[in-house]
């Protein structure tokens, strides 16, 4: 039975599987501890029974040795942008497909409603298709195109990334998820 419970730090040395994905963006310890510290109710983990980690989100944080999501809440209240923010998602590649991710998205929309955000967004890599299917059957939709979003390696050209968006009862009007008409570049997103 997967088991859904807080981050700690010790998950940080247990989530290499998960995080090694070459989808999966990383970042450094002191990343995850900020995270960790400023936004700990969006820091989860799933693990398997035999205590491996599935996967984690980062919407100010989801962790897991099977799948992990981390993220946090941002924006201003006062121009109806406060959200929750998914900054990572990832499964390891031999629990896909049990709809964890699916859990871990509707857990963070649920700490998103609590603290009133008016809507729920990420980032995917525009070739990333399998991810972007998968948002889209969660009912996010493609807000914008943000060019040259991911930095490449190995001599690639950068690529572009869709900001997605899924609007939350607070939204009444799903104005937060009206699309925009043209592409902008990282330095223009607030």
């Amino acid at each position: 039975m997967t088991t859904l419970r807080a981050f700690t730090c010790d998950d940080l040395f247990r989530f290499n599987n998960i995080n090694l994905d070459p989808l999966t963006e990383t970042y450094g310890i002191p990343f995850y501890l900020q995270y960790l510290a400023h936004w700990p109710e969006y820091f989860i983990v799933a693990e398997a029974p035999g205590g491996e980690l599935m996967g984690y989100s980062e919407f100010a944080a989801l962790m897991l040795c099977i799948f992990t999501v981390m993220g946090k809440a941002e924006g201003s209240v006062a121009r109806e942008e406060w959200h929750g923010h998914v900054t990572a998602l990832s499964v390891a590649p031999e629990f896909r497909r049990l709809g964890l991710a699916a859990k871990l998205m509707e857990l963070l929309e649920e700490i998103s409603e609590k603290k009133g955000g008016f809507f729920v967004d990420l980032f995917v890599r525009v070739s990333n298709q399998v991810a972007v299917n998968m948002y889209k059957q969660l009912g996010y939709s493609v807000y914008r195109t943000v060019l040259e979003y991911y930095s490449a390696s190995s001599g690639e050209p950068d690529e572009d990334a869709y900001d997605m968006r899924k609007a939350l009862s607070r939204d009444m009007e799903k104005k937060s998820i009206i699309p925009l008409p043209h592409p902008v570049r990282p330095e223009d997103i607030e």
